[in-house]
């Protein structure tokens, strides 16, 4: 698991450069945006399940195709939500006696 979660972290800070390198890219750099927004938001449902990353996929998205808002790391965000933030669920035991 540990791994996994890292690898999903190097995957997101790769995707958020990319991002914001079409924000470098003189007069085609926007046009790029409209390419670039619906494939990374599909690769934030790919890499988050759930309703979580249906609502990151909407949100990075919406971050990639408006103009002048690649700089906000929304996979890295994301990441550090999932596995810094948000609290785990506590594992339930329950307790079994047997009567002899």
């Amino acid at each position: 698991m540990n791994k996994e979660k890292y690898k999903l972290l190097k995957k997101g800070l790769v995707l958020d450069l990319v991002g914001m390198l079409t924000m470098s890219i003189p007069v085609i750099g926007p046009f790029l945006d409209l390419l670039w927004a619906p494939y990374a938001a599909k690769q934030m449902v790919k890499m988050y399940k759930g309703s979580e990353g249906k609502i990151a996929s909407v949100v990075v998205f919406i971050e990639e195709i408006l103009p002048f808002t690649d700089v906000i790391p929304t996979f890295t965000l994301m990441w550090v939500y999932n596995f810094v933030y948000k609290k785990q669920p506590t594992p339930q035991t329950i307790e079994v006696r047997v009567d002899e």
